[in-house]
């Protein structure tokens, strides 16, 4: 039974597999791979997917959606030839389709699959996409983000040398930014920021508005029918700029009649407001890795919209950098989710590959604001672009003498007070009563790559109350088996081979040393040791091998007198 993987888009979806050691992309019942993320109820009831569905957008839009995926999550609802979808139903027609192809494709039953979704997507836009596979028919365990997906189809995943990485992807309705770096054989995601009402369909609705401007016409005034149309006029034109210096965006419908040449200048100057929004994810990227973009080694556009040539120039001037050539813009996600399906299988020729991922949002309870009452502040616990799975603690003191309970509300969110974030869950926790501040709990949120979040609560009695979030359609069974494998994150990762020998190593050059050198490999053990409590490969490789040089150069020093004694290992000196 196959799994595959799949790019569900805002404007376009693919899917491909992992075999014969390589991605593969899938071809959907029309022949080509992009399957429009479009669905309409014909006049009979029936249900359109893709190309079809996408056609019926002017012609029946009254029948038809698009564009759904930006409400992934939320309440909105769309009305189609008399019965009523919510976005995660929409997509689940989209996903079946793509499970349908993919069946036909392969000769064989498909019941799980890989499924990417925007770095910056929430945990309700998380848990929605979950929902949409499983009316699907499709199990998915691992929802992958869209740049990780990308980065690990490009070049970052190929070749010897270890490199820093920025992923722009710029889809039909999301922007993406991710500093992804490749280290041996751990691909990892450093930081991730984006925007989720970012995408090529809003340069779309610029140029259709800038149109609208220089012509004299009101947008607001056309029919859902005219302004369908020059929507997808100004998407035509949008596309030929890619290749052409100028097109003409022509509109003769009805009573409006209308005709502009539009070049990638005219473009820039309606779509202003929209390349300043690129900035800020950018900016923050860099901020959050503590890397800069002098240390960039490649920059890979991903995403149809990348494509402009107006983009493209933004982003190279931004950066001082040129993007890669070959990041093959429209199937790199799709590509990147075939080979996280080929992981998923345990595919022999994928098991040295490491694939790492953050936490888009900063977890954490609310702490008592002492100067306003009532105001509670976010005291975060897993900050955002933690390295999955994570598990850390934090101490919280009783807050009001005789407090005989604590009341633990759990937040997703980056704003300074509760009241801005996402409440999550509550847990009460009782305590002895005492002074304030004289009784403690110990917090503890173990998060892992699939959005289960466990909060475990213990006081200074030992009693423990525990509160595990996770996505509704998760079966009891998959749950214990998800807490289960969190339960081994919260003991030190010393079991790895390697690991262990480099421990080995160091506490044998302890035992024959003596004096300043002794001393030293003492607190590289201890550095280390560290680092492997931080539970974040990226960072365990990186401390190996500087480890393993300095115990080359301690070992050769040993051997020969004469030789300088060992340097400590590059840029780990402020971790000690």
């Amino acid at each position: 039974m196959a799994v595959i993987g799949i790019d569900l888009g805002t404007t376009n979806s693919l899917a491909a597999v992992w075999r014969n050691g390589r991605s593969e992309l899938i071809p959907n019942a029309s022949g080509g791979c992009l399957t429009p993320s479009v669905v309409s109820v014909d006049e009979d009831g029936g249900i359109l997917v893709g190309r079809a569905a996408r056609d019926r957008l002017i012609s029946h839009p009254e029948r038809t959606a698009a564009r759904f995926k930006r409400f992934m999550g939320t309440e909105k609802t769309y009305a189609l030839g008399g019965r009523t979808f919510t976005p995660e139903e929409l997509s689940s027609l989209v996903l079946r389709s793509l499970r349908e192809d993919a069946e036909a494709y392969l000769g064989e039953a498909v019941e799980e699959a890989v499924v990417s979704v925007p770095a910056y997507f929430a945990e309700a836009q998380r848990a929605a996409t979950k929902r949409a596979a499983a009316l699907a028919g499709l199990k998915v365990e691992r929802l992958v983000n869209e740049p990780s997906a990308a980065a690990v189809a490009g070049r970052i995943s190929e070749g010897e040398e270890d490199k820093v990485c920025l992923v722009f992807d710029l889809g039909g309705g999301t922007l993406d930014v991710s500093l992804v770096e490749r280290f041996g054989n751990v691909v990892s995601v450093t930081a991730v920021s984006g925007d989720n009402r970012l995408g090529g369909s809003d340069f779309d609705l610029a140029i259709a508005r800038g149109f609208c401007e220089d012509c004299g016409l009101d947008f607001e005034a056309l029919t859902p029918r005219q302004r369908e149309l020059l929507v997808r006029q100004a998407e035509a034109c949008k596309m030929a700029l890619t290749n052409q210096e100028m097109v003409i965006l022509s509109v003769d419908d009805g009573d409006i009649s209308a005709a502009l040449t539009l070049s990638n200048e005219w473009l820039i100057r309606k779509s202003g407001a929209l390349f300043r929004r690129m900035t800020a994810p950018i900016q923050r990227v860099f901020l959050d890795s503590g890397v800069s973009p002098q240390e960039l080694d490649d920059l890979v556009l991903v995403g149809g919209s990348s494509h402009m040539p107006a983009v493209r120039r933004y982003i190279a001037r931004t950066l001082h950098k040129e993007p890669i050539r070959d990041s093959r813009p429209d199937t790199a996600v799709a590509l990147g989710t075939g080979i996280c399906a080929g992981m998923k299988t345990r595919a022999a020729d994928l098991r040295e590959l490491v694939l790492t991922d953050v936490c888009p949002f900063s977890l954490g309870v609310a702490r008592y604001n002492e100067s306003e009452p009532g105001r509670d502040l976010m005291s975060p616990i897993i900050e955002r672009n933690s390295v999955l799975p994570s598990s850390k603690m934090g101490i919280y003191y009783t807050v009001r003498d005789g407090q005989d309970k604590v009341d633990v509300q759990v937040y997703q969110g980056e704003n300074r007070y509760c009241a801005d974030n996402t409440l999550l869950g509550k847990l009460l926790v009782p305590v002895p009563p005492a002074p304030r501040g004289r009784q403690s709990v110990r917090i503890r949120f173990t998060y892992d790559i699939n959005g289960l979040l466990e909060v475990e609560v213990v006081n200074e009695a030992g009693h423990a109350e525990r509160l595990v979030l996770q996505n509704r359609d998760m079966s009891p069974q998959e749950a214990a088996r998800r807490l289960e494998e969190l339960s081994r994150l919260k003991l030190h990762p010393r079991e790895q081979e390697e690991n262990r020998a480099m421990i080995a190593r160091g506490e044998r050059l302890y035992a024959v040393t003596v004096g300043s050198l002794r001393e030293r490999v003492g607190e590289l053990l201890d550095w280390y040791q560290r680092v492997l409590s931080g539970q974040e490969p990226l960072k365990v490789a990186k401390a190996t091998r500087r480890l393993d040089r300095f115990f080359d150069q301690a070992e050769a020093y040993l051997g020969d007198a004469a030789l300088p004694p060992p340097e400590p290992p590059e840029d780990e000196e402020d971790d000690l």
